[in-house]
């Protein structure tokens, strides 16, 4: 049989889906936004920085969404905001993410664990609990939340006790919704990257030493890209992965199978 090309593009073709990708403005965020939208998507993308979600927007035909995602009476605006502009969300993909702090673990202020838990783990969930009765009612879901490696290991040098906790929770919210979601065809997953060069990360890439460190501990012989990462989102939002929840999917290039 020659290969059936029009399956493989319904596969993973989004047409006709509304989705809301989070931490738009730059790095990962934008590439998940872009290939959400080259999938067939319209794409409502939230972060702080409203001329480059302005940018954004205009350059993938979404629609953008202003919204210090921080403040948890600020997060519940936002579903109702796509789902007027643009429709029903079916796709949600949890990309925002920081760490306010790099104090070793015993030093860590209250402040900076409190805003690392709100942005990492409490916007996602509300923004969760927000999409959940649009996707119950058109009988489908998929909700990707981006993680870190941080969740799964150590990273001797680079201390990060709240953000490796709150990714670490965040793998536990994807297992527990997905279960409880299950029955309204509700698929709740998460992608945990590696490293790869972003705005967060460029001090480590600008380090000759830290560089070096980055390639002898990453098994596969190439540096990774945000549309690495990008991929296995679209993988989880669309058809092709209909049968994948609960799952942590780690894209890093071999880092934690050593």
């Amino acid at each position: 049989m020659p290969p059936d090309h029009d399956a493989v593009a319904r596969m993973f073709g989004l047409d006709g889906r509304v989705a809301i990708v989070t931490g738009a403005s730059s790095g990962l965020g934008a590439a998940v936004a872009r290939t959400l939208a080259a999938a067939g998507a319209r794409v409502g993308v939230v972060a702080r920085r409203r001329d480059r979600l302005a940018g954004l927007a205009a350059e993938i035909g979404g629609l953008a969404v202003p919204c210090d995602l921080g403040e948890p009476e600020r997060v519940r605006a936002v579903v109702t905001a796509v789902a007027e502009g643009l429709g029903p969300p079916e796709i949600l993909v949890n990309a925002a993410g920081g760490m306010f702090t790099t104090e070793r673990a015993e030093s860590e202020p209250l402040d900076a664990v409190r805003r690392t838990v709100d942005l990492n783990l409490l916007a996602p969930f509300l923004l969760a609990q927000d999409a959940f009765p649009h996707m119950r009612d058109a009988g489908r879901g998929a909700i990707v939340n981006i993680a870190s490696i941080s969740g799964r290991v150590g990273v001797p040098g680079i201390p990060q006790a709240s953000y490796a906790a709150s990714k670490a929770a965040l793998s536990g919210l994807t297992a527990e919704l997905a279960v409880q979601w299950a029955r309204h065809s509700i698929r709740v997953n998460t992608v945990a990257p590696g490293f790869f060069r972003s705005e967060i990360t460029a001090p480590l890439y600008a380090s000759g030493r830290a560089a070096e460190y980055l390639r002898r501990n990453t098994p596969l012989p190439k540096e990774g890209e945000a549309d690495d990462v990008a991929g296995a989102v679209l993988w989880l939002a669309g058809d092709a992965g209909s049968y994948v929840t609960g799952q942590t999917i780690v894209v890093d290039g071999g880092w934690t199978a050593r």
